[in-house]
């Protein structure tokens, strides 16, 4: 049985951007989501502190401890046969210090990439998947940024889906990939049935933290993900999610 990588950044980018695929390729194989980016951090302050206190969550709460339960709750809703969480700390807790930084060029100073490197490999060499989706980091968030660096730095030879970042993309739809993003590959479509976009609805859901922030709440976020789902299946009927092949 084979077995494809999913490498989401935070604990919820894989779900937003390509559940319904997840799902799909769960019924014929394995499907194992890793998320970088999951570390708890004791006592955060300052912009890390806000970034969970601005979600309602009090200041004592481990706001990644629950995270991490949204996010294999999320996994069993599509069916990953495997949920890995690495234990790097989120750009607010590596030293930027506003939503602005966020969005900037990641500096030299944050060598994260090279450790994200490190674990990917190693992913990689256990799990010698047939398929690895990666984010294009359309959004430019640094956490994203580095991770493409780190799989890009890897030198993977096999098949290369890269995903475009919900919900990003629902917000910019001609967002730009990344430049560390290979140019050379073509369009994929992966056409999807129903059932699975309403598993990838249920599944995006389990972040409670995240949809009033996101998306407002559980009807807006399902109208947002019917609609990407048809908007990439244009110019045909039914439902999508594209990425781009690298070759």
């Amino acid at each position: 049985m084979s077995t494809t990588l999913f490498l989401s950044p935070h604990l919820d980018d894989v779900a937003f951007s390509c559940g319904a695929t997840v799902a799909k390729l769960a019924r014929d194989g394995r499907a194992v989501v890793a998320t970088m980016f999951t570390a708890s951090v004791a006592a955060p302050r300052g912009f890390a502190l806000a970034c969970q206190t601005d979600k309602g969550l009090p200041e004592d709460a481990d706001y990644m401890a629950i995270r991490r339960a949204e996010d294999a709750q999320a996994a069993r809703l599509l069916g990953a046969a495997s949920v890995r969480h690495a234990p790097f700390v989120e750009a607010p807790h590596r030293g930027y210090a506003s939503a602005a930084a966020l969005f900037a060029p990641p500096p030299a100073a944050d060598d994260i990439w090279r450790s994200l490197r490190d674990a990917i490999d190693a992913l990689l060499r256990e799990l010698t998947p047939a398929r690895v989706y990666v984010p294009q980091a359309i959004g430019g968030h640094v956490d994203h940024v580095q991770v493409v660096r780190a799989f890009v730095a890897c030198g993977w030879p096999g098949e290369v889906h890269w995903y475009r970042d919900a919900p990003y993309v629902i917000r910019d739809p001609d967002g730009r990939a990344c430049e560390l993003v290979p140019a050379a590959g073509e369009a994929w479509v992966e056409r999807i049935q129903e059932a699975d976009l309403l598993r990838k609805v249920s599944a995006c859901a389990a972040y409670a933290t995240q949809i009033p922030f996101q998306f407002g709440d559980d009807a807006a976020l399902r109208e947002a993900l019917f609609a990407l789902g048809r908007r990439d299946a244009s110019p045909d009927a039914g439902y999508a999610e594209r990425t781009w092949r690298a070759t």
